[in-house]
């Protein structure tokens, strides 16, 4: 109806998942890279979890235009079914003729795993994905896992990417589910947008609609955002609702009485921040403060003269059970991009040396890797550099992830890095702090503002690694040398005989603590900060 008013093309504030209109914050682009990443690894589950309206379909829809040709989808969108129907739903999205009135699980899944060897055999990889997957039956998801068993003996044959509520993590949470659980190669929690990712989002989605101007000042978004939390459904639907108040008064921008009476239509009621606070917790909240700033003041008289304290890391990588940020997060983190120095001139950036060749940059970055482990990467070798490096007791982790979770993971790592002219090379990233991040490059050290990543980097690395013995994957705590492992080294971080505890109670509760997903799986993640903690010795990114 506004439309011709505002010289739009089309309505910019549809809540249809149009991935042309997903704006790209960081927490949405981390979600697509540990979606891209997840269908990058050899079957198990991808796990796209967040609040409604945050934007995962949106994220999914944009992840099915990035597919390779070789990738075959069967999408599940009601997924509020029983194990044989959605059996039979799987079935119908790829394809496979199937008797009605002669179906069992069985067959069902014998005409599946005939279907995805063919495709195999054909080059082609399955990939399911159910969207509102919190709806499943704990039978459902058992079935999913079973699904996932068909396999070759190189690899597994179906990929499932599942999207939900908070309430799936829980649900995957339960002693029932660790099995599944334990095959979930990447993870996400999607959250809201902050406070000044609101402004770009809306002028993005108008943008895309054709039209340039402003139509929303700087404190009718900050009011915006105030109203709806951040969440991109309920800013779609309320900014729909003042440009159609804008379009009957016949103005051209929205101001503060039209944004008033439209949270009251949008809403229900005239809509109150969601961030205001009662009298009685604003006088609580006066006392903390306070009482915080007392404890502040009087900190050294608490702390023990020869000790050092507690030194807990601001930086959380993956995910706490009840974060609502991304699982690669960091908490005041001085290397966040909106705080590091401005490069509006676009003239500060890593490049590769012309004289040497790009094709070279990931053969010299790995052994300037190996090096800082006093190892040796011999480019000679037939073997993988993985396998080089299992045989000098190291292991490969390649992530999707943010400079945030590389700081807190806190080893050197191998980034491919992008220049201006979208010209690729990979870099080892050496050392990080006082907002830069330092490479070397053929030999040099080379020294930019860790903003820079923002703009050069994706996402995409690779860390070395100390594994401890028998690690295949996770750390299966019914073998006894790694039982014997796990135990000595939580004996060492907690203090405590440890030695007829049951582990996973320990275990789970050392992740909350480092602010991983407190799953009880012990995986590269979660065996890296163990080692830290212990005092494990090899290369630092924030110093040895």
């Amino acid at each position: 109806m506004y439309s011709k008013h505002f010289n739009l093309d089309e309505n910019p504030f549809s809540i249809a998942p149009d991935p042309r209109y997903l704006y790209m914050s960081e927490k949405h682009r981390e979600a697509l890279a540990h979606l891209l990443y997840g269908l990058e690894t050899d079957g198990g589950f991808v796990l796209l979890t967040g609040e409604v309206g945050t934007g995962k379909t949106t994220v999914c829809r944009c992840l099915l235009e990035q597919l390779p040709e070789n990738i075959t989808i069967a999408l599940v969108l009601n997924p509020k079914l029983t194990s044989l129907e959605l059996l039979a739903t799987i079935c119908d999205e790829l394809g496979i003729d199937y008797s009605p009135d002669q179906t069992t699980n069985k067959t069902l899944v014998d005409k599946i795993n005939r279907y995805l060897l063919e495709k195999h055999a054909e080059g082609r990889k399955t990939v399911l994905i159910i969207d509102e997957a919190q709806n499943l039956e704990i039978e459902v998801l058992e079935q999913l896992r079973l699904l996932t068993n068909l396999e070759t003996n190189q690899r597994k044959l179906l990929q499932v990417i599942i999207l939900g509520q908070p309430e799936l993590r829980d649900i995957l949470a339960k002693p029932e589910m660790r099995q599944l659980a334990q095959r979930i190669t990447a993870r996400f929690h999607l959250g809201p947008l902050h406070r000044n990712e609101v402004g770009p989002y809306i002028s993005h989605r108008l943008a895309v609609a054709g039209h340039r101007k402003k139509l929303f000042s700087d404190r009718v978004i900050g009011k915006i955002y105030e109203m709806t939390g951040g969440i991109p459904r309920l800013i779609n639907v309320l900014c729909d609702r003042c440009l159609l108040g804008t379009y009957v008064q016949g103005r051209e921008i929205v101001n503060s009485p039209t944004l008033k009476q439209a949270g009251k239509e949008v809403f229900g009621k005239e809509k109150k921040p969601l961030f205001t606070a009662r009298p009685t917790l604003l006088w609580l909240g006066v006392i903390a403060t306070v009482c915080a700033a007392a404890i502040l003041l009087n900190y050294e008289r608490l702390i023990p003269m020869n000790g050092d304290g507690d030194n807990t890391s601001q930086n959380i990588v993956g995910e706490s059970p009840n974060a609502t940020d991304d699982p690669v997060k960091t908490k005041e983190s001085s290397l966040r991009p909106e705080q590091a120095p401005s490069m509006a001139s676009g003239t500060v950036e890593l490049v590769w040396p012309d004289e040497i060749p790009r094709s070279a940059s990931l053969t010299l970055g790995y052994r300037e890797l190996f090096s800082r482990w006093g190892k040796t990467y011999a480019e000679e070798s037939e073997l993988p550099i993985c396998l080089q490096a299992r045989e000098q007791g190291l292991d490969c982790l390649h992530r999707k992830g943010s400079l945030g979770g590389l700081s807190h993971l806190d080893r050197p790592a191998l980034l491919k890095m992008v220049d201006r002219n979208g010209a690729e090379f990979f870099a080892p990233l050496v050392k990080l702090g006082n907002d830069q991040a330092t490479f070397i490059i053929n030999g040099e050290e080379r020294s930019v503002p860790a903003a820079v990543l923002d703009r050069q980097w994706f996402g995409a690395h690779t860390i070395l690694w100390q594994p401890p013995p028998e690690f295949d994957e996770v750390l299966r705590t019914d073998s006894e040398s790694a039982s014997s492992w796990l135990r000595e080294k939580l004996a060492l971080i907690t203090g405590e005989d440890l030695a007829d505890r049951e582990l996973l109670p320990v275990i789970r509760a050392y992740q909350s603590r480092e602010g991983l997903i407190a799953d009880g799986i012990v995986g590269p993640e979660t065996i890296i900060h163990i080692n830290s903690s212990t005092g494990n010795p090899g290369p630092r990114l924030k110093g040895n």
